[in-house]
């Protein structure tokens, strides 16, 4: 792949994710204000993507994969997308709030396996190219964080409403400009088990690997409620721009990426997926430590391990599936890891977290004590899902050395 169609490629990737970065970390904050006093509903929007995760595999299976061109199907997903969250601060406060919402989640999750698929369409070698244009995407929600959140101080506004919006218009109107991408599966039948990866299953059927696809989606209930709350918890403790803060958890990413060889070769596939769901154990103990407080290099280290808790578990989890499973059902089977991950999981963590939330306090606010209950009860939780997947899952040394190998050649150069 020539160094143009490269920058083109990370492009789009930057751009995909500035448009994330701008309202994840600050639509709670928004939400609570007292201008729009939505802040009961905030496990509600934060539920609406995970939903759309679920939903994304039929549209991208169905339809996107086996009928239009990649990039056409991306630009006019993206104007949809973006004209709603536009539309989203006229009506802050109303009913019409959350379906703009949903309909620009609705647009806007099935474009994060478009962008990976098209891209992916346009190298000759994968594991070495896509590292390099997907770190861009890192960067795009880390600038988004350092320009709301520091330059703009507006995470209780909504700016990054509008910023996000705009940037996926842009998205819309420069994808129409990106290499020619057929449907990859243009004439193939499918059903909603393929898709789904529910048939993948058939050959998976060993306990160790059911047991890391229920931790999976057990540990990602943390994510669920990490950005609903994070960035209300920050505020609550006095951090003035919770976007910029979070956003160093994001820049780690690119940090811990580099660092997994080093971890791998020392630790094998079992201790790398623990040290993931013991960094999720540790961040929530120091947040709830540090709610009293509020100290700030305290709290900004349980951000910054960020790039261990979703790095060194979903990363790693990726790719032990791609050893796993042979190339029939490789896709199947990492569709089904998404599903269970960014679908069921953060939808339970929103729910489950927004539930807790709503019970402690009116309107979606917390005192600091109420905040360490908050996030002591979660890091016992997620310690238990820890000492299950310990307990459970049985490593292979084998698999260990070939999913070393794998990831030593899909991580990209320093």
């Amino acid at each position: 792949m020539n160094v143009a169609l490269t920058a083109r490629l990370s492009l789009m990737m930057f751009a995909q994710y500035f448009i994330w970065g701008c309202w994840a970390p600050t639509l709670g904050n928004f939400m609570g204000t007292d201008q729009v006093n939505m802040g009961e509903l905030i496990p509600v929007a934060y539920s609406l993507g995970p939903i759309c995760a679920i939903i994304a595999p039929f549209f991208l299976g169905m339809i996107a994969d086996r009928f239009f061109d990649s990039e056409k199907v991306l630009g006019v997903l993206c104007l949809i997308g973006g004209a709603a969250m536009l539309a989203m601060p006229g009506y802050a406060g109303t009913s019409l709030f959350l379906p703009l919402l949903f309909l620009h989640a609705l647009c806007y999750f099935p474009t994060l396996g478009l962008t990976a698929s098209l891209a992916f369409h346009h190298m000759t070698n994968q594991e070495k190219e896509f590292p390099v244009v997907r770190v861009f995407g890192t960067v795009g929600w880390v600038v988004a964080g350092f320009l709301i959140g520091k330059f703009l101080m507006a995470d209780f506004s909504a700016t990054p409403l509008y910023i996000g919006g705009a940037a996926a218009v842009f998205l819309g109107l420069y994808s129409f400009t990106l290499p020619l991408t057929p449907p990859p599966a243009k004439g193939q039948k499918s059903s909603w088990r393929e898709i789904l990866g529910v048939d993948a299953l058939k050959e998976l059927k060993t306990p160790t690997f059911i047991v890391f696809l229920v931790c999976a989606m057990l540990i990602f209930i943390a994510f669920g409620t990490y950005f609903p709350y994070a960035p209300r918890y920050l505020a609550a403790v006095g951090f003035n721009n919770p976007a910029f803060e979070m956003a160093f958890g994001q820049a780690s990413e690119v940090i811990f990426m580099l660092l997994i060889p080093f971890f791998f070769a020392r630790l094998g596939v079992k201790w790398m997926l623990m040290l993931g769901m013991l960094a999720w154990v540790a961040r929530f103990t120091i947040f709830a430590g540090a709610a009293i407080s509020g100290t700030y290099w305290v709290i900004m280290i349980g951000i910054l391990i960020h790039g261990i808790c979703y790095d060194f578990f979903f990363v790693t989890g990726q790719i032990y599936i791609d050893k796993k499973t042979s190339p029939a059902i490789r896709g199947q089977a990492q569709g089904f890891l998404v599903l269970l991950t960014q679908g069921v999981g953060m939808f339970l963590g929103a729910q489950l977290s927004g539930a807790f939330v709503n019970t402690l306090g009116e309107g979606g606010t917390l005192s600091p004590v109420d905040w360490r209950l908050f996030w002591g009860v979660f890091a016992a939780v997620t310690m238990l899902f820890t000492l299950i997947f310990f307990f459970l899952f049985k490593d292979d040394t084998k698999e260990s050395v070939e999913l070393e190998e794998a990831i030593e050649a899909s991580t990209p150069p320093a």
